[in-house]
């Protein structure tokens, strides 16, 4: 538009404005997303809208069974950061589209401190107050305070107006008082959350979990610049922070496992769903989307919702080692790849791999793949025990399979030289690790340090996966053509005991007989 047509438009009479269509009072951008509300606005509407309501339920929940659990970990906590302030946000709702936002999931370190799953809110925030040496909570040298938004009262404007917190739109949310009586924590509203997190920064240290909330962040640093508190120091102590609540989460606790075996028990119900969902699968032109939807039933009936996404990759999609697509089909004769968990309600997820024949048996090179990388992760596991060192699961699982590789003819050296830092030609058909840690995140504890990590000493309590692979792509001219287009993985869920090791996943059949007979079992 030019200046003088931009001068005429607006020397328009207000008639001639609204013939012409424009606004006569610009609304403002971030309200137009309400437009298709309709929201009536009358008083006689409010008064309405506020009366006549049964009284909400003024009993209280019980303590949930994983307070006292929490309580420990905080209490860890309060022991690696005497003096300071320690700030753990819940994190905020991620928008989708425009106005839709994903299904909201606290992040792992305030999950693990509180002990809460599902049912609570976005935007809360856990702060350990430091207190004097032994004056805090159980004897410790912090208080603990959750805050977050509590239940609007069905007298306010919220309850009906607000589709992101309202009890209209999303349903009832705790009080104060359910949500203290259900974690033994004291709660306060969000309205006290900005004073509670900046008072005294200069003679407070704090450290934050960044980018869980990215307006708690703003907060912080806003406080800390005021306050003249060095940006890299403060940088460095939140790092060491992540770093510690990470690593705290290396050794599950007793009813950390229990929700693993749980998780563990429903993704194997979910193996069996996508099992009897195969014969569908077939006949479809995205096959692997019927396969993955069965599991995501599965997932959404016993738990809070997938782990992670699920991998259905059959034929040559299962040498795609992220494959999430899903949109191939599913052919009699080949091979699929279902990389799936189940994340119980309280989010401790599974992760189980495994490699079915499409037709209900193995040929005879399928088989002998699948063979070999079933001998490394035995052999792996077979390793796993207090002492041991976790990259040794890892260096055990390559000596199987280059031993393979090379009596199948397809090492172009040695398995000697294959395995050496200066070779390692297997990793053409293996490229991944053999492991991770488990539990609150599909890959746990990523931020732990590397000797407490890979260099690590088995310990009882520690869950990881063991997961070998062979990756055969089709349009890899360095091997054979019976073997493109074939990729195996088997992956088990793994408990460290005081004097060996649980497969918390072994009832899934895993053997290429059990495993075809379990099939047929199952199809009738």
């Amino acid at each position: 538009m030019t200046d003088a047509s931009a001068q005429q438009n607006d020397d328009l009479a207000p008639e001639a404005a609204a013939d012409s269509g424009a606004a006569l009072s610009p609304q403002p951008l971030a309200e137009r997303v309400e437009n298709r509300s309709q929201k009536p606005t009358s008083d006689t509407f409010r008064a309405f809208m506020a009366s006549q309501w049964a009284p909400a339920s003024q009993e209280l929940p019980g303590l949930d069974a994983s307070a006292l659990f929490a309580a420990r970990r905080r209490a860890a906590v309060s022991a690696m950061f005497p003096g300071e302030r320690i700030v753990v946000p819940a994190g905020r709702p991620k928008v989708r589209s425009n106005d839709t936002d994903y299904r909201f999931r606290a992040h792992s370190a305030f999950a693990h401190l509180t002990g809460l799953g599902v049912d609570h809110e976005p935007d809360a925030v856990l702060v350990l107050e430091p207190t004097d040496a032994g004056a805090g909570d159980a004897g410790t040298d912090h208080a603990a305070t959750l805050y977050f938004r509590p239940l609007a009262g069905r007298d306010t404007e919220q309850f009906y107006s607000d589709p992101r917190a309202g009890e209209f739109w999303i349903g009832p949310r705790p009080t104060l008082a359910e949500l203290a009586a259900r974690t033994g924590l004291r709660t306060a509203g969000l309205e006290e959350l900005e004073n509670a997190v900046t008072k005294d920064v200069a003679a407070t240290a704090v450290r934050l979990l960044r980018e869980a909330d990215q307006d708690m962040d703003a907060v912080v640093a806003a406080a800390r610049a005021d306050a003249g508190v060095d940006a890299q120091a403060a940088g460095a102590a939140d790092a060491a922070l992540a770093e510690a609540l990470s690593e705290l989460r290396l050794v599950k606790d007793e009813w950390e496992v229990e929700r693993m075996r749980a998780s563990v028990a429903s993704t194997i119900a979910g193996f069996e769903d996508v099992v009897r969902a195969l014969p569908r699968a077939v006949g479809h032109a995205r096959g692997e989307r019927v396969v993955e939807g069965a599991f995501f039933a599965r997932a959404r009936e016993e738990g809070n919702d997938l782990g992670y996404d699920t991998i259905a990759a059959c034929g040559n999609n299962a040498t795609v080692l992220h494959w999430i697509r899903n949109t191939g089909q599913v052919r009699e004769g080949e091979l699929i790849l279902v990389d799936a968990g189940v994340e119980d309600d309280s989010l401790y997820t599974a992760d189980i791999t495994r490699t079915l024949p499409v037709s209900g048996t193995y040929s005879d090179v399928q088989r002998r793949v699948y063979q070999a990388v079933l001998d490394a992760a035995d052999a792996a596991f077979a390793l796993v025990k207090p002492g041991t060192r976790f990259r040794e699961i890892h260096a055990e699982a390559m000596r199987v399979l280059a031993g393979r590789l090379h009596g199948w003819g397809l090492l172009p050296v040695s398995p000697e030289e294959a395995l050496s830092e200066a070779g390692q030609h297997h990793r053409r058909w293996m490229p991944h690790g053999t492991s991770h840690h488990l539990g609150l995140d599909v890959h746990d504890c990523a931020q732990a340090r590397r000797e407490l990590y890979l260099d690590a000493v088995l310990e009882p309590g520690m869950v990881f996966t063991i997961e070998p692979g062979l990756y055969f792509k089709a349009e890899d001219l360095a091997i054979p053509e019976e073997y493109r287009g074939i990729g195996v993985r088997i992956e088990d869920d793994i408990l460290v005991t005081e004097d060996g090791a649980e497969n918390l996943s072994a009832a899934l059949p895993r053997t290429p007989e059990d495993v075809e007979a379990w099939m047929a079992r199952l199809q009738g």
